[in-house]
C-alpha cells in the first residue's frame, strides 16, 4: 500500500483533525495485502493511528485508517449510540462496533450510512441523512450536512487545506512518517 495512497485518502486522519478515512486499494495478493497492513500498524501504532479492512471486493480492499481513541469518543455521543443500538451494534467497545459495520458492510445491500459515525462526521448529521436523505440538506461538502452548517463549512475548508498542504509536503520529499500526528 503507497504512501501516495495514505496521503491522497486519509491527510487529515493523519494529522488528527479526523476521526477517519475511508477508501478502496487494489491488491494482487491477499499476503501481499496483509503485509502491507502490518507494516502500517506497526509503522502507526506509535502515533496512535490504525488501518483494517473492512471488506474485500474485486481485488480491492476497503481500507478504513482511524484513531481508535478518537472513535471510542465519537460513539459515546448519544445520538451515536442511539443510532448504533437501533441497528443492532453493542455500543460497549468501538472494536465490536467495528466487527458489526464489517458485518453490516457484507450483509446489507445498501451501504451502511452509519458509516459516517466512524469518520467523524457530527452524529446530527448522520441522523439528518438516515431520516430526510435529500430534504431539509443545508448543503453538501465531505459529507451532507441538516445540522450546524457553518461548523460543518469551516470544517470542509480545514480538511480540504490540510489534505492540499500534505499532498504539497509529500510531493516535496516529506516522509509519511513526519506528516502523520501522535496522539
Amino acid at each position: 500500500m503507497s504512501e501516495e495512497a495514505m496521503i491522497l485518502h486519509g491527510a487529515p486522519t493523519l494529522a488528527g483533525i479526523k476521526t477517519g478515512s475511508l477508501f478502496r486499494y487494489p491488491y494482487s495478493s491477499a499476503e501481499e495485502m496483509r503485509d502491507s497492513l502490518r507494516h502500517w500498524n506497526r509503522t502507526f501504532a506509535k502515533k496512535g493511528l490504525r488501518v483494517i479492512p473492512l471488506s474485500y471486493r474485486d481485488r480491492k480492499a476497503l481500507l478504513y485508517l482511524y484513531r481508535p481513541a478518537r472513535l471510542s469518543k465519537d460513539l459515546k455521543n448519544d445520538t451515536a449510540c442511539r443510532i448504533l443500538s437501533a441497528r443492532g451494534y453493542c455500543t460497549e467497545s468501538p472494536e465490536r462496533c467495528i466487527c458489526c459495520l464489517m458485518r453490516r458492510l457484507r450483509e446489507c445491500e445498501e451501504f451502511p450510512h452509519e458509516i459516517g459515525l466512524f469518520l467523524g462526521y457530527p452524529a446530527e448529521d448522520v441522523c439528518g441523512f438516515m431520516e430526510h436523505r435529500e430534504c431539509d440538506l443545508k448543503c453538501v461538502g465531505c459529507w451532507k450536512v441538516y445540522g450546524d452548517e457553518a461548523a460543518a463549512q469551516k470544517t470542509f475548508e480545514k480538511y480540504r487545506k490540510c489534505s492540499e498542504i500534505y499532498r504539497r509536503h509529500f510531493e516535496n520529499g516529506t516522509s509519511i512518517d513526519r506528516l502523520t500526528v501522535s496522539q
